[in-house]
């Protein structure tokens, strides 16, 4: 595969908010990736430009605000964030002069796929969606609570600062939204019957945050589904089991 070399610009405002972008030249209907609830640009490493190079797609990752280097989020969460965060895609969109794009979204980024989807379905010609959640698991918050505890004991945070402008702001943002009490009855299934647009839906059968039961709910409702069951992978399945997603994904557009 030729070197999948990332243009600009790096940056792109937004309805107001300055946010973290990069792209990768290819051809037709681009991929829009979401990261996941701890991700970033930074975050998806390499995995960009191979997705690029396997589906020959102009492919754009970018930074939600509060994560990589985007602008930082000006207070807590409230239980609503996915939804409003899925009103920035197809105005990200426009600011970049998209008038489709195929979403490629990772756990929260997956969500947020399903909601735009759902609210502005001319703007999604098809989603890729990495353990997506459309209901609150007990599973996903006991794991949730763990990583809290790892954050405070061991060096996650300077880890995850090799991603992050402000790794506490990141994690945080993150991880106090899924743990409030509030929470727990946040569930975007009755959003689903309003996707037409044809999915991808890839879970590791090790995900410490989610189980099969998201997909199956997902696959109910929507009308054009492939699934994607992964051994030895565990939440991230582009970074566990990346050479199966790049099949798969590049067999699926194809397919469209």
């Amino acid at each position: 595969m030729n070197k999948q070399v990332a243009v600009g610009p790096e940056f792109v405002v937004v309805q107001g908010i300055r946010l973290e972008v990069r792209e990768w030249a290819g051809q037709g209907t681009p991929i829009l990736m979401l990261h996941e609830g701890l991700g970033s640009v930074a975050m998806w490493r390499d995995f960009p430009s191979r997705l690029a190079a396997a589906t020959g797609r102009h492919v754009i990752a970018w930074s939600r605000r509060g994560y990589g280097h985007s602008e930082r989020l000006p207070a807590s969460r409230d239980p609503d964030y996915m939804h409003r965060e899925a009103d920035t895609v197809p105005a990200l969109m426009d600011a970049l002069g998209l008038d489709q794009a195929v979403l490629f979204g990772h756990s929260d980024g997956a969500s947020i796929a399903l909601i735009a989807a759902a609210r502005y379905p001319e703007r999604v010609a098809a989603l890729i969606l990495e353990a997506p959640h459309v209901y609150v698991e007990q599973l996903t918050v006991d794991s949730i609570a763990q990583a809290k505890t790892t954050y405070r004991t061991t060096d996650l945070g300077r880890r995850l600062g090799r991603y992050h402008a402000d790794a506490d702001h990141a994690f945080w943002g993150w991880n106090d939204i899924w743990l409030d009490p509030r929470f727990r009855d946040w569930n975007i299934e009755e959003l689903l019957p309003a996707i037409g647009a044809p999915a991808l839906l890839i879970q590791g059968l090790d995900d410490e945050y989610g189980t099969l039961d998201q997909l199956d709910r997902i696959e109910a409702v929507l009308p054009r589904t492939r699934r994607l069951a992964l051994t030895a992978c565990a939440h991230s399945p582009h970074r566990d089991q990346p050479q199966a997603v790049l099949q798969a994904s590049a067999s699926f557009l194809d397919d469209l």
